[in-house]
């Protein structure tokens, strides 16, 4: 990029320190050819140190005031002071111009990677346009609409709350939630999410939400909070330094007064308290840590928003590190692997009617909202609807009453009086009912009647796109257990676990079974796990549940890494979860587990690097092998590098 293409695209701040920098830069270098001695000197190279110089001379008073003294303020205030003290004027100007630059360089890359996760989570509707009584559009702030107010969204703007769409047909844009760029094609009835653009028509929405408790909302949250939860490696860096700092303080104050004691005292020899003195301001200007303490946390910053930048919003770096770790994925199987959308695939062994056991069924569930419930309900429907010649039907709540669920069983109510019970084959048997055997594969719903056992209702699910290929992905990832939790009949699961390429499944679980279930898998994880991770040396293998985040919310929070898919329908997903897919494709599993992994490599490769040139050049000052410019490398040189590794995160699509 050109540098004037690199100016423009600076802040205010940015610009005016770049302006300072080049001033005392072209004064520094004038000055230093001038033919002048003495006092004149001094005070003609204080003008472009104090240019360059003055907030940081700033920042390092405040810190004594606040009694917050060791800092790198402190460490650079004083060995640059110091340095012109002992009359090494160009030195002291260009340790402190050249730090500086390196600020300003941080300041620029942590601007870039910003505004690449705020170009990416620009979904903020700045507005919405709601209708009146008189069906005139006010243009409102989004806090201001009310659940079941009427909005207008026309072409190019942005879904500013949670709605579903009561008249208008278009296509939304969902990218900037879900990392892809495929369209959507919404009609009346269907619920759209905040954040979306409207690409093509005009579109009237009834909220549904308000605008605090919408996807967008929850979303801006999320990615506003990230950076309060640190990983183990920033809080190490940040205890770090804590400690780090104050020690090199007092080893620098020991070496400049130790050895002219011991020169003069044992050794009878001249104190040379000059020469020690300037090792102790190069000892000093070494041992600033802001390679450590600025690329560290960058690092996680840049990895979480390239993650989020293909959909995958991880709620801190924390999450970030351990998903690194994982080597045991769990999955639930329906809304997680399957499309989660079922239909009846046939009605066998009713000794009534299809469609009366349809009817009582359907009827029975009428109040429940769980994904089988509206199968039954739709299909029902779709044939009452075909019986009445196209007329409208609809299912009349008034007819059930009693109506009792059964936790992972199913419900039992009566319709028109008559007892029904809906369910699987637990229910029948805690009821006493033999059930018949099914030999299809499938969700299998019992249905009996006034304590009889009536037939069975066959419900299908399909598999997603990218399921088998998400698993294939995973193997390849260095995953090396991978695990199937449902709530699902045995046939049915292991049906699917066989498509999808998966060994271990348990089915007929209920919800605090999978929690049971869980809880075996993360003590078969750490017993067994004896090798190391190929990120953290050491750390055992961490288990990840992989659910839809409605019914499976206590899985997600016992799991080392809670993975929730479906989020764009699912605020309970958003809630428990600590990394949420923003859309429902598998194969983005294994995607952020080589993002976070990417991201601790270069973690490391920083921690490793920093450390290692600040011991060595440390050395090498405090043995006067190493001068000023040494000392500026050893700072700000490595700081720049530190940076440029650490932004390399941001680039994962092609991960």
């Amino acid at each position: 990029m050109a540098p004037s293409g690199v100016f423009s695209k600076m802040n205010k701040k940015q610009k005016k320190a770049l302006v300072r920098i080049l001033i005392a830069a072209a004064l520094m270098i004038v000055i230093a050819f001038l033919p002048v001695e003495g006092p004149v000197r001094f005070l003609l190279f204080l003008i472009p140190y104090l240019t360059v110089g003055q907030d940081v001379l700033r920042k390092a008073w405040k810190g004594i005031l606040k009694k917050q003294v060791f800092d790198e303020n402190f460490l650079m205030a004083v060995a640059t002071i110091g340095a012109i003290a002992l009359g090494e004027y160009t030195e002291g100007v260009a340790v402190m111009l050249f730090y500086q630059i390196g600020e300003l360089f941080q300041s620029y890359a942590v601007g870039k990677s910003r505004k690449n996760i705020s170009d990416l989570m620009d979904i903020r509707p700045d507005y919405a346009n709601r209708e009146d009584e008189n069906g005139t559009l006010v243009q409102v702030d989004p806090d201001e609409v009310e659940i079941g107010s009427v909005i207008v969204v026309k072409p190019g703007e942005k879904v500013p709350i949670d709605s579903v769409v009561v008249e208008g047909n278009s296509t939304l844009n969902t990218a900037a939630l879900t990392g892809e760029s495929v369209p959507r094609d919404v009609a009346p009835g269907d619920n759209v999410i905040s954040g979306c653009v409207n690409m093509t028509g005009l579109l009237r929405l009834r909220t549904t939400k308000e605008f605090g408790e919408s996807t967008v909302s929850k979303i801006l949250e999320l990615m506003e909070n990230a950076s309060s939860r640190k990983s183990r490696s920033e809080a190490f860096i940040t205890k770090f330094a804590r400690y780090y700092t104050p020690i090199v303080c007092y080893l620098a104050l020991a070496l400049a007064v130790l050895p002219p004691i011991v020169r003069v005292l044992f050794l009878h020899q001249p104190a040379n308290v000059g020469d020690w003195v300037f090792r102790a301001l190069t000892f000093l200007v070494i041992s600033c840590p802001c390679a450590l303490v600025i690329s560290i946390p960058l690092s996680f910053f840049a990895g979480i928003g390239g993650a989020g930048s293909q959909g995958i919003l991880v709620k801190g770096s924390n999450y970030l590190e351990t998903l690194s770790q994982v080597k045991t994925v769990v999955f639930d199987k329906t809304g997680t692997m399957t499309e989660g959308v079922f239909e009846v695939a046939g009605v066998h062994h009713a000794v009534m009617e299809d469609a009366r056991l349809l009817e009582l069924a359907a009827l029975a569930e009428s109040y429940s909202d769980h994904p089988i419930s509206r199968s039954l309900k739709e299909a029902y429907l779709r044939t009452a609807e075909h019986s009445q010649e196209g007329t409208a039907a609809k299912i009349d709540a008034s007819r059930v009453t009693d109506v009792t669920e059964h936790s992972g069983e199913g419900v039992t109510a009566k319709v028109d009086g008559i007892p029904v019970a809906v369910g699987n084959r637990k229910l029948m048997d805690s009821l006493g009912i033999a059930a018949v055997e099914c030999h299809s594969v499938g969700t299998v719903v019992h249905v009996a009647v006034d304590g009889k056992y009536a037939g069975h209702i066959l419900i299908s699910d399909r598999l997603k796109k990218n399921a088998k290929e998400a698993v294939s992905s995973l193997k390849k990832s260095g995953v090396g257990r991978i695990v199937m939790l449902t709530g699902d009949r045995k046939e049915a699961a292991e049906e699917a676990a066989r498509e999808l390429g998966i060994e271990e499944v348990y089915p007929e679980l209920l919800p605090g079974d999978k929690v049971d279930r869980l809880e075996e898998v993360i003590r078969g994880s750490e017993s067994s796990d004896g090798k190391e991770s190929p990120v953290v040396s050491g750390s055992s293998g961490k288990v990840a549940f992989v659910g839809d985040g409605i019914n499976d919310a206590p899985v997600l929070s016992r799991a080392d890494i809670g993975i929730a898919m479906g989020a764009m329908g699912s605020d309970a997903a958003i809630e428990a979860a600590d990394v949420v897919l923003m859309d429902d494709d598998p194969l983005k599993i294994s995607k952020a587990i080589r993002i976070s992994r990417k991201c601790m490599r270069i973690v490391y490769e920083n921690i490793y690097f920093a450390i290692g040139i600040k011991v060595l050049c440390l050395l090498l000052g405090a043995l006067g092998k190493a001068n000023m410019w040494v000392a500026v490398f050893a700072d700000v040189g490595v700081m720049v590098l530190a940076v440029l590794n650490a932004i390399r995160v941001l680039n994962v699509k092609k991960i």
